[in-house]
């Protein structure tokens, strides 16, 4: 009875320990930005120092590239809103469609800079065999560019 009391008390000690560890050990959701610099922290092989300085980076960004992210949202439901009334009136405001894809235009302009700088910024905090890997991912990650209005 002891022996199977202490096997029992065994067995649930090291389950606990296991679902413990890999709690504290899981790797962050690549979801979010914390996830995103773990990985490239692990991919690039970055010192504490760059990786610091790398976040900090990121985290001062964050703010216009969100802020940025919301225009782009405005931009795809107002040609959803342009289609939908040409669809339902068979008719097209092309003076306001006009000025729709200039200003659209303009977002993608300031996403492709905001991008472009922080991708620089971070660059500029790495070795040169860093960034020539990281040049490499930003280069195989980044969509070819498209028609404005989709």
């Amino acid at each position: 009875m002891r022996a199977a009391a202490v096997l029992m008390l065994g067995l649930a000690v090291g389950a606990a320990t296991h679902v413990a560890y890999f709690r504290c050990h899981r790797p962050p959701d690549p979801g979010t930005l914390e996830g995103q610099l773990a990985w490239m922290r692990s991919e690039l092989g970055l010192s504490d120092a760059q990786f610091a300085r790398i976040r900090d980076l990121h985290e001062a960004s964050s703010p216009r590239l969100r802020a940025l992210a919301a225009q782009v949202a405005q931009m795809q439901a107002e040609f959803a809103a342009f289609e939908n009334t040409r669809r339902a009136t068979d008719r097209v405001d092309f003076v306001g469609f006009a000025q729709f894809v200039e200003a659209r235009r303009n977002i993608d302009r300031e996403c492709l800079d905001s991008t472009r700088r922080l991708v620089m910024a971070a660059a500029g905090e790495m070795t040169p065999s860093q960034r020539q890997h990281y040049f490499g991912i930003v280069a195989a990650t980044t969509p070819q560019t498209g028609p404005t209005t989709n």
